[in-house]
């Protein structure tokens, strides 16, 4: 509930001056005969027009100073008070006066303001009354009573509606500046969304060259690396005094094969496809189809086992276990010069472990500490590290000179796909 004055503003600048004016007018036409008693009444009816005058109508910035309008109300009703006991019909102006009370008093004095007020209205109400006696002093006061106490009484309730509106207001302004700082962070957070939405786009740019590469060297470079030694160990056969033509078309078949796996994988690479051995195949299934063709190729003999329950996996994960078990084949047979060769793919409770383990020549696993490509543009060790640390895997190396090589292979069961869901 907002302050009465402040809803009826004219109410503190037009109906003074009316009321006032009609209170004058009815005092001359009582007064008329009575010379002294009516200049008196007039006076002090011109000096509470011209008070209202000068305080307030005339300097309105003065509304706004508590201790100018303290006294401009104190003084009004010392006036006011005056012309009562000299004739009760001035209580008709007391609604003025309860106007400014509302309106210029500030709390917590306003109701101390209104009850003046009431006292003086209750003064006029009460006029005919014998004060004199106790029946007349205490009829006196229990007409102030009734003024005073709902008087009193309603400045409190407005008061208490008025602080009311006021927390809602600052309720309102608390969540209105929220919603601008909600605003200016939502429109924050989108900005940095743009930019994280164009980091990932590069990154997944840089990620899939990295994969690509990785599949051109695990499928078309290792094809092509083959094919190459199947056609000099054709070319050999086809010549000198011991040439032998079945050993010839033996390995140009070979050849030919790998030439046309090769394009399989080419076309699988560029349709973003799973690989060719593992389209109609189990890992499991597709590992041995690996170890076999390579033990044709080179003549080494691959032991393949596989324990635990064979579960799927993730296309991801499969790939990348297919793809280490074929490079980890491709340098046994480039650089290891073994006689045998174990592979093993364990399905164990909470991950997947794959192994290869040769009799070869081994290495000095230290010279893998800098991990750039290899000179001849493979990727080796370096690139099955990262393919299977891309599905939240681990890649062990074990190796000396003179003792083989030990690859370990380790990623979850469930593959990071079906882990995240």
């Amino acid at each position: 509930m907002e302050d009465p004055a402040r809803r009826w503003p004219w109410a503190a600048t037009v109906m003074p001056y009316l009321l006032l004016g009609l209170l004058a007018l009815v005092t001359v036409a009582d007064k008329g005969g009575s010379g002294g008693a009516l200049a008196v009444d007039l006076a002090l009816c011109a000096l509470a027009a011209a008070w209202m005058l000068a305080v307030f109508t005339l300097h309105p910035q003065w509304r706004e100073r508590p201790r100018v309008m303290a006294v401009f109300f104190t003084v009004l009703m010392a006036v006011v008070a005056v012309l009562v006991v000299r004739d009760p019909w001035f209580g008709f102006f007391t609604p003025a006066c309860y106007v400014y009370a509302f309106r210029v008093v500030p709390w917590p004095w306003e109701p101390l303001a209104v009850g003046l007020v009431a006292a003086v209205a209750g003064t006029a109400q009460a006029y005919g009354v014998d004060k004199g006696t106790p029946l007349g002093a205490a009829e006196y006061l229990a007409v102030l009573l009734a003024n005073i106490a709902p008087m009193c009484g309603f400045s409190w309730y407005a008061q208490r509606g008025n602080r009311y509106q006021q927390e809602r207001e600052r309720a309102l302004a608390e969540v209105q500046a929220t919603n601008r700082r909600l605003e200016a962070s939502l429109a924050e957070n989108a900005a940095l969304h743009e930019q994280l939405l164009a980091g990932a786009r590069e990154a997944g740019v840089q990620d899939e060259r990295r994969r690509m590469a990785r599949e051109i060297h695990d499928t078309l470079a290792q094809g092509f690396t083959g094919i190459i030694a199947q056609l000099r160990a054709a070319e050999q056969a086809a010549e000198g005094p011991k040439a032998d033509p079945v050993v010839w078309r033996r390995h140009v078949d070979l050849a030919a094969r790998l030439a046309k796996e090769s394009l399989t994988e080419a076309r699988r690479s560029v349709h973003a496809l799973s690989p060719e051995p593992l389209r109609t195949a189990r890992l499991g299934d597709a590992l041995a189809g690996v170890t076999e063709r390579w033990t044709t190729l080179h003549g080494t003999p691959v032991r393949l086992a596989t324990t635990g329950t064979a579960r799927p996996l993730s296309p991801e994960t499969e790939l990348a276990l297919l793809r280490t078990a074929q490079e980890a084949l491709a340098n046994v047979a480039k650089h290891a010069r073994a006689s045998q060769v174990a592979l093993t793919l364990s399905y164990l409770e909470a991950e997947v472990a794959l192994d290869v383990v040769d009799d070869g020549e081994g290495f000095d696993p230290a010279r893998l500490a800098v991990a750039v490509p290899r000179a001849d543009g493979g990727f080796g060790l370096v690139g099955m590290r990262e393919r299977i640390e891309s599905v939240a895997g681990t890649l062990q190396i074990e190796s000396e000179p003179g003792s083989g090589t030990g690859i370990s292979a380790r990623v979850p069961a469930a593959g990071p796909t079906e882990v995240e869901r």
